[in-house]
């Protein structure tokens, strides 16, 4: 009695109903292959919760820092009023208002935030240079790491104010002075940042870039910096507040007509002519500018890289 067979390719003996199983079989290989697969990119893919919106967003960023603004203020008011000191010596925010308004109208602090920052930049810039090669060589070098690693995390200990009176007589009152101090001051910091965030790389990440025959350099460039990027990027903000405050403290003493008048400057100004109102005022744009840098550039950059490697902030 013949048996109906659905057609197909002929197995190896020569039976096509075997190789219609062989088909089948392999047809759902494939696709629990092809689910597996699509599994594992399920999992590489990064999904970031929704941001907050607007409102909440509002009111947990911008919100508490204009009530504890409005919280100083009127406490700074009620102090004014009780007469805790003399008015010369604590102005009332009305007068500190007023004398910022001027001091903005007449351009003096446009001019005084131009030449710090001008200054801060230029700092930072060849401190950022500096403190990366110094970062890598302690990196690379066992023993230069062991000679010269405690030196760099005692000088980053030291009051930048310190190198003062040593850059004054090193350069007299110039420009060199100035970014002496602002050197020592965030070199340190950024090569500490670095180097630690180079240690926190799995030594796997350095085999695996000897076994695809990267060079020394290649490494470094490819693999470890990258690896050890959050890292870097906290000792770059790190360095950066060193920078601020070392130049500030050099503004503060360094003061001569040929420099130009930065916030630091600005400061000594007000405290030689006794005038309370222009100090706090210098005080407030020296904080503005820090904020301000703080909130446009260092923390979108670290969202950034964060967002980047799948991680999240509150």
């Amino acid at each position: 009695m013949a048996t109906d067979r659905p057609p197909g390719r002929p197995s190896a003996d020569g039976r096509p109903g075997l190789a219609v199983a062989d088909r089948d079989v392999a047809d759902r290989d494939e696709e629990r292959t092809r689910a597996v697969g699509a599994g594992l990119d399920a999992l590489d893919t990064v999904t970031l919760p929704p941001g907050p919106g607007l409102v909440r967003k509002f009111v947990r960023s911008v919100l508490p820092p204009i009530v504890f603004l409005g919280f100083l203020v009127a406490v700074w008011q009620v102090a004014y009023l009780a007469e805790v000191k003399p008015p010369y010596a604590l102005p009332s925010p009305a007068d500190v208002a007023g004398r910022f308004w001027e001091t903005v109208q007449s351009g003096q602090a446009l001019e005084a935030i131009w030449t710090s920052l001008s200054r801060g930049a230029a700092g930072f810039a060849m401190s950022l240079v500096l403190g990366t090669l110094l970062g890598l060589a302690m990196w690379w070098s066992t023993w230069l790491r062991a000679a010269i690693g405690p030196i760099v995390s005692g000088l980053q200990s030291l009051p930048s104010v310190a190198w003062v009176p040593a850059a004054i007589i090193w350069f007299s009152l110039s420009n060199a002075a100035i970014y002496t101090v602002v050197l020592l001051g965030a070199v340190p910091s950024i090569a500490n940042g670095l180097l630690s965030g180079m240690k926190q790389v799995p030594p796997l990440f350095d085999r695996v870039g000897r076994v695809l025959g990267l060079s020394a350099l290649g490494r470094t460039r490819y693999v470890l910096l990258p690896a050890a990027l959050p890292g870097y990027l906290g000792g770059l903000r790190q360095g950066w507040a060193f920078a601020w405050r070392s130049l500030m403290a050099a503004e503060l003493i360094t003061y001569s007509p040929q420099l130009g008048q930065g916030l630091g400057q600005l400061l000594n100004l007000g405290r030689e002519l006794s005038q309370m109102s222009l100090v706090i005022t210098s005080i407030a744009l020296i904080l503005a500018v820090g904020v301000a840098i703080e909130l446009l550039l260092f923390a979108p950059l670290e969202r950034r890289v964060l967002s980047r490697r799948g991680l999240t902030m509150r």
